[in-house]
């Protein structure tokens, strides 16, 4: 599979608009605040970008970021601007054309930033042990639409989980489907080059995310996946596909399940991007000044990581008051509106 996809993503795409699904075009909302960052990065690095999301969570001034497969450099320039001088990112991938792209405009972009805070490593992101890439050495390690790619996706999360220092937190955004992808799907080279043949069923992931020490992932935003080619529409049949992103926190002490502790927050605002509202997850918006009764699992992705000088914390581990009502498993994502489905979290 390394092969197809070097092929694929080097020679036979020479841009997003080869492409013949919406899987890897990132069609979300820009944010006001990220515009002028992505205004400001060269158009041959832009127009060779592959993404399915927006990998660019809030709190990184200073931070040590890391990007698995980060193509031409896209969201490496990117994140580049929100670390800052004090900050460094790391961008790895294994297709030389990529990489080569990703190389030419370096000094461009550190002659416009005014720090040169960048390094692409040629590496396989199932064997990040290879890079000599110290443990627990990145404050945050992101992903755009990559890990539906590689063969061994078990191996990437273990180098993750190596790799995060203590509260330090995985946020990625990929392609995953509402059930398990059959063989003729998995093995077609146009639908796994297009993000769709190795994408995880939901359930599969998360069960992946728990193995690899990731007790409890955290969704932040979805949508459906459109496939617009018509034959490659016939041979996918019944599967559905959604674009998601994800935040995985390296933390002690995560549960299972969202357990209550009558715990909660007051978030005092200062995050940029985030002024009237910090959005940790789909269903966590914590506006500013108001008090926000929290789990024990979220009460810790806020104070033991990053985010923890933005927020005043009521309450503590003592008490238990059981689960919170609405915490299921059933499909997490928005479903077409046909569907009625809704996901179901505290």
């Amino acid at each position: 599979m390394h092969d197809l996809v070097r092929d694929y993503y080097g020679r036979q795409l020479q841009g997003s608009a080869d492409l013949k699904t919406s899987a890897c075009c990132d069609v979300s909302a820009v944010p006001d605040w990220l515009k002028p960052l992505l205004a400001r990065i060269h158009p041959e690095v832009a127009g060779r970008y592959y993404g399915c999301g927006l990998v660019c969570p809030p709190r990184l001034d200073g931070c040590r970021v890391l990007d698995l497969g980060c193509g031409s450099g896209r969201d490496v320039y990117a994140l580049a601007q929100l670390v800052g001088a004090r900050g460094e990112v790391v961008g790895v991938d294994m297709t030389d054309e990529q990489l080569a792209v990703a190389e030419r405009h370096r000094a461009h972009h550190a002659a416009l930033f005014g720090f040169d805070n960048v390094r692409f490593l040629h590496g396989y992101i199932e064997r990040l042990d290879e890079l000599e890439l110290a443990d627990a050495s990145f404050d945050v390690i992101v992903s755009n639409c990559v890990i539906n790619l590689s063969p061994d996706k078990d191996a990437v999360l273990r180098g993750v989980q190596r790799l995060l220092k203590p509260g330090g937190e995985f946020y990625f955004s990929d392609v995953y489907a509402d059930r398990r992808v059959p063989d003729a799907v998995r093995n077609d080279p146009v639908l796994y080059g297009e993000c769709l043949g190795g994408a995880l069923y939901w359930g599969d992931f998360q069960t992946l995310a728990r193995r690899q020490g990731f007790a409890d992932p955290r969704l932040v935003e979805d949508r459906p996946l459109a496939v617009t080619d018509a034959a490659l529409a016939a041979r996918t049949g019944n599967l559905r596909f959604f674009s998601a992103t994800w935040r995985l926190f390296k933390l002690d002490g995560l549960e299972p399940a969202c357990e209550d502790y009558g715990q909660a927050v007051v978030y005092r605002g200062g995050i940029a991007g985030m002024e009237h509202a910090f959005v940790l997850d789909k269903h966590h918006r914590i506006e500013a000044g108001r008090v926000f009764p929290v789990c024990g699992n979220t009460w810790r992705m806020l104070a033991d990581t990053r985010f923890a000088p933005a927020f005043d914390f009521i309450g503590g581990f003592g008490r238990h008051h059981g689960i919170f009502a609405g915490c299921g498993g059933r499909l997490p994502f928005d479903a077409p509106a046909a569907d009625g489905q809704a996901g179901a979290c505290c």
